[in-house]
């Protein structure tokens, strides 16, 4: 924690081709101590990397935290803060009658890590020399290129059905 107790949580998502090779970026800063975390993954989407990144920084931490969570992804931001994800849980993970939401495994991961912390989110304006969220970046992006390795099994699953449907 950082003197005031609060944990500063840097994030960033990247896919290369979107979707296509992906990774996260997240830094993690507290008592003058810093942590970065980064995974690369075979075939994703970018907003499944911007989620991944918020989450993986949140379930890093042992215990319950305040914490500020900056992020350039107004997906993760406007989904927490303007209740978009809980209305999708609450529904069936349904945006409405006719469409499912997108991610709701990630989203419902990233809930339960909010719901245990005293999160407050935080947009900033990506590649305007932020430097933590252009640390993030390149986090995010030497992973997608250097390590994507990981697989993430629901978007393949998913895409495998997509696949499907359209040869059918």
């Amino acid at each position: 924690m950082s003197s005031d107790g609060t944990v500063y949580a840097y994030t960033d998502g990247s896919a290369i081709g979107n979707p296509g090779p992906g990774g996260y970026g997240a830094l993690l800063v507290w008592n003058g101590e810093e942590k970065e975390l980064s995974a690369g993954f075979r075939m994703t989407t970018n907003n499944r990397m911007e989620l991944l990144g918020a989450i993986v920084a949140l379930e890093a931490l042992k215990r319950p935290s305040s914490v500020l969570l900056s992020t350039d992804s107004q997906y993760v931001v406007n989904g927490i803060e303007k209740g978009w994800a809980k209305k999708w849980r609450a529904n069936g993970w349904r945006r409405n009658k006719k469409e499912m939401a997108l991610n709701p495994d990630l989203w419902e991961r990233l809930l339960k890590a909010v719901e245990r912390h005293g999160v407050t989110f935080e947009w900033v304006r990506g590649h305007s020399g932020h430097p933590e969220n252009e640390r993030c970046d390149v986090l995010a992006n030497t992973a997608a290129r250097k390590s994507a390795v990981l697989v993430d099994h629901e978007f393949e699953k998913a895409q495998a059905t997509v696949d499907q449907e359209s040869k059918a």
